[in-house]
């Protein structure tokens, strides 16, 4: 290696060296790409409400739930979740937020109601449903352990989340 490209690589390690240390949250160096991330909205620490959507895409469709504000302090929300082609489980209601544990209750299947929680922005549907719930899906689907990746924070987005039938007409939405 030539004497310039040394002393070039030389004082690069060294000014990397110099550069100012992570921040450091509960005792942990932060990562700099996370703080990034939180400061420009892309993520965040907790949430303070469930608005938004969730929704993970695999080879049999599309599962996906959009919760939004209405009135007196409580949520509506939409849930699709697809098990191939004309297999589709939906629902729709009001959610409260009871200090971060989700109360869901299904609009006209009177007894479906549950609670869930979201994890490390990960929505996380209980493994056994009261059995009204089985009124949401055809034939023996269920909605029981489904898992649902937060995909937005916004009340947009969740404002503007469609999810159409089996048979492609218009199904449940947020919007209302």
């Amino acid at each position: 290696m030539s004497k310039p490209r040394f002393l070039f690589a030389a004082l690069s390690l060294m000014a990397a060296g110099c550069s100012p240390a992570a921040p450091v949250v509960d005792g942990n160096p932060e990562n700099p790409l996370e703080a990034a991330a939180r400061d420009r909205g892309v993520v965040q620490e907790t949430r303070a409400e469930p608005t938004g959507v969730f929704e993970r895409r695999h080879d049999l469709g599309r599962d996906a739930l959009c919760i939004a504000p209405a009135a007196g302090g409580d949520y509506r929300f939409a849930l699709t979740a697809a098990y191939g082609p004309g297999l589709l489980c939906q629902g729709q209601g009001t959610l409260t937020d009871n200090g971060g544990e989700w109360t869901f209750r299904f609009a006209g299947k009177s007894g479906c109601s549950f609670s869930a929680q979201e994890e490390n922005d990960e929505l996380r549907l209980p493994g056994a449903l009261p059995e009204a719930c089985a009124k949401l899906c055809p034939n023996r689907a269920s909605i029981s352990g489904l898992r649902l990746p937060r995909a937005s924070w916004g009340k947009e987005d969740a404002v503007r989340a469609r999810f159409a039938r089996a048979d492609g007409t218009p199904g449940v939405d947020c919007a209302n």
